[in-house]
């Protein structure tokens, strides 16, 4: 079988750097060696000793001045005379390296008489090569802090060159594509996912603090439930039966706390078979984590606590400067606990001026039909909890800026939660649900979560109707769950919390896709 050749083969540059790795191999260099060891970090160098008294380059090779080894990527080369000077990046920075023609030797290397260890650095190297450095710190008659190499090593011959260091990687396509580059050429980009990191940490360390388990749950599921969303489908030949991608890590959870087990936790992957767009990829990241004994009310506290943690983790301070998509301004947000609490009535009174205990159904959809982009057909067919709902997300979602928790929402809204405690509200179908909302974006969604196995069994059924009518989003029924809840299932809070909308708010971030190491994207052609 053959393939074609790859057009980058085609290249002259590609072609060059070919040329220059056979001669390196011809010299007796390995170009791609199995070891190499630094001592440290460009960063720790540049903090370390760019306050330091350090002598200037007459110095370098008399090793007067601190030794040390590190390596990184060739970004910079320039050849003066008996010295070139070079600039050298690893992920936390780059620094100066100064090369001399008497001084320097490059490892494995034989001096001829045609190609001296400097001329080797300068003919055989190229922009985008890995090299180790070993030699003496000091600082420029400028006092730029440099590294004299007295040893280099060849760690990695590349074939293709970086992007242009003038116009750089500046199509949004080929940095999500081929994110490699990306983190190469913006080091803010390798920051924001350094700062991802550091969130999810310091979210596994509150729940530990708060005596959660993180467990795991299989991503592959007979029954698919937990949101309203479109399954990915597979199938497994093992049993010949197809299989769905989970599209939350809800009902597994759940069944844990059936089972006994008191605080849990899951981070993972789901998968909803949706559109595409700022703040949605069909394949994201939820944390999902469960209290038996606890209630939504419990949750706001803990949802307070989870984002003080990771403002002072971050920024040492829970005010912060976030920027808001909808305005493209920056506004100062204050984390600190207790944040703003209103129903989803009371939000919709304040911040749209609209009493919805007094307006009618047909009240409501004319004032959807006039003043909102929502398709007709789903305006004309929603029930009265529905138009609230609908009427929430569109006149007063959007003025929720600093911290809130929306509150009571209307039963359709989710299958999975239980009826409101207070009769009044019971009677008129309000659930003990809240989200969170910075930014006028929905952050988390909780619930004191339906353990009444009847009525948990009807609203499921209504779910499965929906989905035999043609809803897509709409869940089967699953016996298995209803099952378990039948053996006990005690009184539990849950919430849902979106792990790469949450790095968005943090890092300020203008697309989910900036967050996501690989998000999804059409394949080149």
């Amino acid at each position: 079988m053959t393939f074609p050749v790859p057009e980058y083969h085609h290249h002259e540059e590609f072609q060059n750097r070919s040329r220059k790795l056979k001669e390196i191999r011809e010299l007796g260099i390995d170009p791609y060696p199995p070891k190499y060891i630094h001592t440290q970090k460009t960063a720790q160098v540049l903090l370390e000793y760019e306050t330091k008294e350090l002598g200037h380059s007459d110095d370098a090779g008399a090793g007067h001045t601190p030794h040390l080894c590190i390596s990184g990527r060739l970004v910079l080369f320039r050849p003066m005379g008996k010295n070139a000077f070079a600039h050298i990046q690893d992920e936390t920075g780059r620094i100066q390296v100064m090369f001399n023609r008497d001084l320097t030797k490059v490892h494995g290397f034989t001096p001829t008489e045609e190609l001296s260890h400097i001329k080797f650095l300068e003919k055989k190297l190229d922009l985008g090569d890995i090299i180790g450095i070993e030699g003496n710190i000091f600082k420029t008659q400028r006092g730029e802090l440099t590294l004299f190499a007295k040893n280099v090593t060849v760690l990695a011959k590349s074939l293709l060159p970086l992007p242009d260091k003038h116009s750089g990687l500046v199509d949004k396509g080929v940095r999500y594509r081929k994110r490699w580059l990306d983190l190469i050429t913006h080091p803010e980009s390798l920051d924001r996912f350094r700062k991802r990191s550091q969130i999810l940490l310091a979210i596994r360390n509150y729940m530990e603090q708060n005596e959660f388990e993180e467990v795991e749950t299989a991503v592959l599921q007979n029954v698919y439930g937990g949101a309203q969303a479109q399954p990915f489908t597979t199938h497994l030949n093992a049993l010949k039966q197809d299989m769905f991608l989970r599209i939350s890590l809800e009902i597994p959870l759940k069944k844990l706390i059936v089972g006994g087990m008191q605080r849990i936790y899951e981070i993972g992957k789901v998968f909803r078979n949706e559109g595409i767009d700022k703040t949605h990829n069909p394949e994201f990241t939820m944390m999902e984590a469960y209290a038996a004994g606890w209630d939504y009310r419990d949750m706001m506290e803990f949802v307070e606590g989870l984002f003080e943690t990771i403002a002072l983790t971050l920024f040492g301070d829970t005010k912060v400067r976030l920027c808001s998509e909808h305005e493209s301004t920056t506004h100062v947000i204050d984390l600190k606990s207790p944040w703003k609490r209103l129903s989803m009535k009371e939000a919709i009174s304040e911040y749209a001026g609209m009493d919805v205990d007094k307006m009618t159904v047909e009240e409501m959809k004319q004032r959807l039909l006039k003043e909102s982009h929502i398709d007709p057909k789903g305006v004309h067919a929603a029930s009265r909890g529905a138009l609230v709902s609908m009427l929430f997300e569109e006149f007063a979602e959007k003025h929720l800026i600093q911290p809130h928790h929306i509150i009571d929402h209307p039963v359709e809204t989710t299958p999975l939660c239980k009826l409101h405690r207070d009769p009044a509200l019971r009677q008129e179908g309000y659930v003990e649900r809240f989200e969170s909302f910075i930014l006028a974006r929905e952050m988390c969604n909780s619930y004191s979560e339906l353990n009444d196995p009847e009525l948990q069994r009807s609203l499921l059924v209504q779910q499965a109707e929906k989905k035999a009518s043609g809803d897509l989003e709409a869940n089967p029924l699953d016996e298995e769950f209803i099952e378990s809840i039948c053996q006990g299932m005690p009184l539990t809070g849950g919430i849902g919390v979106g792990i790469d909308r949450l790095v968005m708010l943090f890092t300020n971030a203008e697309s989910i896709r900036d967050v996501l190491f690989f998000p999804l994207m059409k394949p080149e052609e």
